[in-house]
């Protein structure tokens, strides 16, 4: 595993298109997903393939399926979500896109779920997962799913991507993350940060899947890369 940072050119720590612009009407807005959405594809620009799918896991608030679909053409964009709300929020984003670089209609997936029962086939030619500030908000049996799925779906060397916030080997690492650890397991004791060498690495590779490298994010996140061995 290389600990690194992502190639970041001229421009890319700009606000990303359409999170420029207002909130749509009736959609959702998640401060984060403008705040993250930069250095998370400089990240992405450097680890997907170079066509393909990209599966996103938790596609929230719409946000970043629209302005990575909008920014990754050629690869295609495959927005996920368990909630009607959000589907709907992703549908009011991604309409702000050109239609030639819109993220395909998301679909209803529920992570903890059979990989082999989720909403998608061979056909749909799946080369990345993306999740990003899930496995802490969700029980555990969503990220041991997500994990599962990306053994399953992806092929050898493709790349799943989880982003949030980790403890590492046992530390916390910073008072905030603490604080948030502390308020997702008081709101529901099958939440919380996940430790990144405890809990996730290992049960990636009991599925098949090594950590290849790991890129310091802002607001003390981490953007974990593995790889289908």
């Amino acid at each position: 595993m290389r600990r690194t940072s992502a190639s970041i050119g001229p421009g890319d720590l700009d606000t990303p298109p359409p999170l420029d612009l207002p909130t749509p009407s009736g959609a959702l807005d998640a401060p984060a997903a403008r705040r993250n959405a930069a250095p998370l594809l400089a990240v992405l620009r450097a680890v997907l393939p170079a066509t393909g799918t990209v599966l996103e896991v938790g596609s929230g608030t719409g946000q970043h399926a629209a302005a990575f679909a909008a920014a990754l053409t050629p690869r295609l964009w495959l927005p996920t979500e368990v909630d009607d709300d959000r589907r709907s929020s992703v549908a009011l984003w991604a309409a702000l896109t050109p239609p030639d670089t819109r993220p395909l209609p998301a679909r209803a997936l529920d992570a903890a779920a059979s990989s082999q029962t989720w909403p998608i086939s061979r056909a749909d030619n799946i080369r990345a997962m993306v999740s990003s500030n899930v496995i802490h908000i969700a029980p555990w049996e969503v990220a041991h799913g997500l994990i599962a799925g990306a053994a399953h779906w992806l092929e050898p060397g493709d790349p799943l991507i989880l982003y949030g916030p980790f403890h590492r080997d046992g530390r916390v690492t910073s008072d905030g993350n603490a604080a948030f650890d502390a308020e997702l397991r008081r709101r529901d004791p099958r939440c919380g940060i996940r430790d990144l060498e405890r809990e996730v690495v290992p049960a990636a590779e009991a599925a098949g899947m090594r950590l290849d490298t790991l890129h310091p994010m802002p607001a003390n996140n981490l953007a974990a890369v593995f790889r289908r061995t």
